[in-house]
């Protein structure tokens, strides 16, 4: 299993913008965005691993991981 999956990564529809946003909380603060919700996915999973990448180039230890909570039942009971 790659790091990278430790940590969840969310792709949703923003209507103010207009355009799919991508983010994973607790690992990355901002995200990436586009019209392709695919391309989202795709670009905002090399990010994560970037940010590990730079994690580790820093000798940063990485924040807890955000995957395997059951975010998205969690989720759903919130709305």
């Amino acid at each position: 299993m790659k790091e990278s999956a430790r940590y969840a990564k969310i792709v949703e529809w923003s209507e103010e913008d207009q355009c799919y946003v991508g983010s994973s909380p607790g690992l990355v603060y901002g995200g990436c965005h586009g019209q392709d919700e695919h391309a989202v996915f795709s670009e905002l999973c090399t990010i994560v691993e970037e940010t590990i990448a730079l994690y580790h180039a820093d000798g940063k230890p990485l924040p807890p991981a955000t995957s395997g909570r059951d975010l998205a039942n969690k989720l759903q009971n919130v709305a």
